[in-house]
């Protein structure tokens, strides 16, 4: 699924429509009744982590809620891919319609998630049947003067606010350094504890393994038994990487990746890779240099 710096993006072709009113909607989502964003007005956008919060009201009052850095209107051919979309719950669809106050959407974007402005996303290639299907938009919202915003790939979900910590959030300028440190240094693998969301919003399967070749750190090695130092240079690397990839974003540059999907590393080693996650949860597939990320033990712990 997109990470941070992939959903900031996103943001920044969200957030110029606040103060706007929706006059026509469409989509393929059965998570929201459709028809009650109509006529409402966006008064709020954040961002955080890896999901994108809408607040629609009933008036023109509004707030813009966008700290970082704007970019252009370069947008990206999206695929579609599938994604579990209930019907809305009687609670959800009440509370949506039922015109008072601020009513907040929460967009959680899967692997080939994106947001369009002004225009729709075209197939690159044929399906497994050789069918070229243009991607199908799970919302579209469009504005007056011809504008529309269009959702891809998303579960959209009516939330009461927000629920993100900026103190979580590693690209807020708010992330909390030292409690980020304190969850580094617990008895479970690094490569898990940097996926953990609760700890490093935002922060990715990409991220997790290029941070982790910076820093010299094997994957399962336990934050418990790494250095401070070392976990230090490994949160470091974390931040300014993450940042590094926003900032490429922005300027419609490519990402370098160390290791991640390589077949070596920077330094000529043949990279391994093997799929990780905790007890129960999902496996990822994690690339790590043997030779550069040198495994503390115990090597039995997994």
């Amino acid at each position: 699924m997109p990470e941070g710096p992939t959903v900031r993006r996103f943001f920044s072709r969200v957030s110029p429509f606040v103060g706007q009113q929706v006059v026509k909607v469409g989509g393929s989502t059965k998570q929201i009744v459709l028809q009650d964003l109509m006529g409402r007005w966006i008064q709020d956008c954040q961002v955080h982590g890896k999901n994108i919060y809408i607040g629609f009201g009933c008036s023109t009052t509004h707030k813009a809620t966008a700290p970082y850095a704007q970019e252009s209107e370069d947008v990206g051919t999206a695929e579609e891919q599938s994604l579990n979309d209930p019907p809305p719950s009687e609670a959800t669809t009440n509370d949506l319609s039922s015109g008072s106050g601020c009513r907040w959407l929460r967009f959680h974007f899967g692997m080939f998630g994106s947001v369009r402005v002004n225009e729709m996303a075209r197939a690159k290639q044929g399906n497994k049947k050789g069918d070229w299907r243009d991607p199908t938009p799970r919302l579209i919202l469009h504005f007056s003067g011809g504008k529309f915003l269009v959702f891809y790939n998303c579960r959209i979900l009516e939330c009461s606010s927000p629920d993100g910590d900026p103190a979580t959030d590693i690209l807020s300028p708010e992330f909390d350094k030292e409690r980020a440190l304190r969850a580094l240094a617990a008895p479970r693998p690094v490569c898990i504890i940097l996926m953990d969301q609760r700890h490093f919003s935002g922060v990715g399967n990409i991220i997790k393994n290029e941070v982790m070749f910076l820093a010299g750190v094997h994957p399962l090695s336990l934050g418990s038994l790494l250095p401070t130092q070392t976990l230090r240079t490994l949160l470091k690397h974390a931040i300014s990487y993450t940042a590094r990839w926003l900032q490429c974003k922005i300027q419609g540059e490519p990402v370098r990746y160390h290791i991640y999907m390589n077949e070596e590393c920077d330094k000529g080693h043949k990279v391994l890779k093997q799929e990780i996650g905790p007890e129960g949860g999902l496996k990822r597939l994690t690339w790590y240099c043997p030779v550069c990320q040198e495994r503390v033990p115990p090597k039995e712990h997994v």
